[in-house]
């Protein structure tokens, strides 16, 4: 079987490619397609179409795409709507155009309603505004479960799509400005501690509930889904509301996960809030009990994988760009 994973270099492309190589090793015969962003362009139409029509992968998975933290998503929202949407349209079409009959795509929390109920179910989809801070790339993201939809629909072919929620973990982008919170927070409080400032202070009130979802738990997820039987699949989902959740099921406060970094770290001065910065949404955590009935669920806990997170930094921080 030749599976061809998009966004390989990524934090859960990658993870997807450890456990595939995983499987091939343990005896699974695979064969593992990839290619670098300067081998391919997914943007383009025509470098895609010619991908996959000379290598006619058995089944895609759809891990890459253009992501950022509130700060990225604000100054560049053009780069992030046009550069997600053309990825999944061409990886979509060109797949079925080369026969593809099974493809997995990766999308994120963010497509759901700024204001919805907690948990967020699946149902959730398209019943409210977006946040405004991220709408270019929660609407491409919503167009990419559509489109799988759609050529389900009207192709018989089998596309899915799994919508995670925050995700951690080694491999993650520790950038000071365009990452996510909490590779964010990993690099304040180690630079903290080693220059021996005595307090951090985080944005907000620090009250926010946030999931966290270790990369190895999303990457084990998507194969999970991957590999269901159609029937069993079709039997959970619904044609025009067939995406799954991936989650913990559990949140925590900023401020509690500011002080898991800070002992993980071994920062040990003060933390302090600043209320004059925003907050976002007050709560975003996935329901993820449809995925639970399938037979799966979230297995690192969120100290665990702190810990290993910021083992990782330490040994590839010397390779960081800024």
């Amino acid at each position: 079987m030749k599976i061809y994973i998009a966004g390989h270099r990524g934090m859960v492309g990658g993870a997807i490619l450890r456990r595939l190589e995983a499987r091939k090793a343990a005896g699974e015969d695979l064969s593992l397609l990839t290619r670098t962003h300067a081998e391919l362009d997914l943007t383009s139409q025509q470098a895609v179409q010619d991908f996959m029509q000379a290598e006619r992968p058995d089944v895609v998975i759809l891990a890459a795409a253009k992501v950022g933290g509130i700060h990225a998503n604000n100054t560049y929202p053009a780069d992030f709507i046009y550069e997600n949407l053309m990825i999944e349209c061409n990886i979509i079409h060109q797949a079925f155009a080369a026969g593809v009959k099974r493809l997995l795509q990766l999308g994120s929390s963010c497509i759901y309603p700024k204001a919805v109920p907690q948990p967020m179910r699946e149902d959730a989809l398209l019943t409210g505004t977006l946040e405004p801070t991220n709408e270019p790339y929660a609407i491409a993201k919503i167009a990419g479960i559509k489109l799988c939809e759609s050529y389900n629909r009207q192709h018989g072919v089998d596309y899915r799509s799994v919508m995670p929620t925050n995700l951690y973990g080694p491999g993650d982008n520790f950038h000071p400005e365009n990452s996510h919170v909490l590779p964010a927070l990993i690099r304040r409080f180690h630079e903290a501690a080693q220059s021996g400032v005595d307090e951090v202070t985080i944005w907000g009130s620090g009250k926010p509930m946030r999931e966290f979802l270790h990369v190895d738990d999303m990457a084990e997820a998507s194969l999970f889904v991957l590999d269901l039987p159609k029937a069993e699949y079709d039997a959970n989902t619904q044609p025009m509301l067939s995406h799954i959740n991936v989650g913990s099921g559990t949140d925590v406060s900023i401020l509690e996960l500011a002080q898991m970094v800070a002992a993980v770290t071994d920062f040990t001065g003060r933390i302090t809030t600043d209320p004059t910065k925003p907050d976002g949404t007050m709560r975003k955590l996935m329901d993820v009990s449809r995925l639970a009935r399938m037979g799966w669920q979230a297995r690192i806990t969120l100290e665990a994988g702190l810990a290993e997170t910021y083992d990782w930094f330490l040994a590839n921080q010397t390779t960081f760009r800024n």
